[in-house]
């Protein structure tokens, strides 16, 4: 794998989110890259509000089989999510909002996660519960799946 341009691939989400016993299902399809740096793996997309037309930078950092960091936004934005999982722990991150910095935790009873260096690509499946000032926000999914 070239380390400092990436491989360029394509990237499949899909969250789901259950708050106040409502889901709600998102889908995105866009083009990613993939960077290895050290003995993490990042995989980059942007994604695309269908409603608005705005762009989101995405970034999934792979640190091992149990501890993956998601960030959503850029570090000069108004906003910028910083999850953080580790399989079978509650984590503390923060969510950067115009109004200030919220602290959040992140509970993680499961995480799977399979990569293959031929054809390159791989899947991330991760089930988490969100808290804020210790109360719980909702239960989420996630599975993103990238291909080379």
């Amino acid at each position: 794998m070239d380390q400092t341009q990436g491989i360029p691939v394509q990237i499949h989400l899909e969250t789901f989110v259950t708050q106040d016993e409502e889901t709600e299902q998102n889908i995105f399809d866009e083009p990613g890259t993939v960077v290895q740096l050290g003995d993490s793996l990042y995989i980059r997309y942007q994604e695309t509000d269908d409603e608005t037309g705005t762009t989101m930078p995405v970034t999934l950092k792979i640190k091992g089989p149990d501890d993956v960091s998601l960030s959503r936004g850029s570090s000069e934005g108004d906003t910028q999510l910083k999850l953080h999982f580790v399989n079978e722990r509650r984590i503390v991150t923060r969510y950067r909002t115009p109004y200030g910095i919220i602290p959040v935790e992140t509970a993680t009873p499961r995480m799977d996660m399979q990569l293959q260096e031929n054809p390159f690509g791989g899947e991330v499946y991760i089930e988490y519960q969100l808290y804020a000032n210790n109360e719980h926000v909702g239960d989420y999914r996630l599975r993103l799946i990238f291909n080379a």
